[in-house]
């Protein structure tokens, strides 16, 4: 089966750091709270963007960013490359991919699945993934391994989780990023009879629902950011499942990005472990209310109340975590 092998402690890692990165999520998220549904992305992505980077000066880590904002001459913090940490030359050497606002649109729509969300290995475990479109396919735990694949097509894949589950392919329920682009990919999964959940944005969240039965999402699939495609993948690391992932290419340009960051076989299918290894912890923290997580509410008195998850693959342990805060 598919369930997650042992996957050995690592000594940079400490526990301690599991915790702590949830004060960085909450940091983003509880700062993007402040832009919900005033209609300007860019100023919520921004408050965000500044709220994590002030939490990560306070932790004692040389981190690295392998996933962020952008490249440095597209983004003035947390861009690819940029050293965080309250520790640079000290503290334990840490990838980190992040994404301080998952779901921008959400957010200044105040619509639901809006996160915070970040991702940490050692050194050399994370795919640098270049900020261009990834197919995706994702399954949870419990499934024989190979179940998917992205070499076949979505009906193949579909019979293939519905056979495995013991039911009909018009039983299986798909989770698929709303846009025009997919339309050929919906109209084959409709004449399936599948059951089809559409998202506006969102589409960590959304491969992370197929760990979650009460969701009731069985597989997602479709095209998404690459960068959020290693996020997503970190966290089935901790909780089990499957992914496969093949970066798609607009034109020479993002080709070009592709081989900067050492990435030569543009055809490539990634598995899990292709885009995260080892021992990583993945945190996210709710910005808006959504399946995964409740968003951050503000309550009299001046405090406001945080939900966030936690995971990490060595210990496969998932940590829910309330916090209340004081605004003043």
């Amino acid at each position: 089966m598919s369930d997650k092998t042992a996957t050995p402690a690592s000594s940079v890692l400490d526990r301690v750091l599991v915790l702590e990165l949830v004060r960085v999520t909450e940091a983003a998220a509880v700062a993007a709270s402040k832009l919900i549904g005033r209609g300007d992305e860019k100023a919520a992505d921004h408050a965000a963007v500044e709220g994590m980077r002030k939490a990560f000066d306070e932790l004692y880590i040389d981190g690295t960013v392998v996933i962020g904002e952008g490249e440095r001459d597209e983004a003035p913090m947390l861009y690819i490359g940029e050293k965080v940490g309250g520790a640079p030359g000290k503290g334990p050497k840490i990838d980190i991919a992040l994404d301080p606002l998952e779901g921008t649109t959400i957010t200044a729509k105040a619509g639901p699945n809006a996160l915070a969300v970040l991702a940490a290995a050692e050194k050399g475990c994370l795919l640098n993934a270049p900020d261009v479109y990834m197919d995706k396919l994702a399954v949870g735990p419990g499934y024989p391994e190979g179940i998917i694949d992205l070499a076949k097509t979505p009906s193949e894949n579909v019979k293939a989780v519905a056979e495995a589950k013991g039911v009909q392919p018009n039983e299986i329920i798909v989770c698929v990023l709303d846009r025009p682009r997919h339309a050929d990919l919906i109209a084959e999964l409709r004449e399936l009879g599948c059951g089809i959940q559409l998202i506006p944005d969102g589409d960590v969240a959304g491969v992370i629902a197929v760990t979650d039965p009460d969701t009731t999402v069985d597989i997602y699939m479709g095209q998404g950011g690459a960068p959020e495609g290693v996020l997503a993948a970190a966290a089935l690391r901790c909780v089990g499942g499957q992914f496969n992932g093949r970066l798609v290419f607009r034109n020479d340009d993002e080709k070009a990005r592709a081989r900067k960051w050492g990435i030569d076989d543009l055809n490539r299918i990634y598995k899990l472990e292709d885009l995260a290894k080892g021992d990583c912890i993945f945190a996210a923290t709710g910005v808006t209310d959504g399946s995964l997580l409740d968003g951050v509410k503000r309550l009299r008195g001046g405090k406001m109340t945080t939900e966030s998850v936690v995971m990490r693959a060595s210990s496969g342990t998932v940590r829910w975590v309330r916090g209340e805060h004081r605004t003043n």
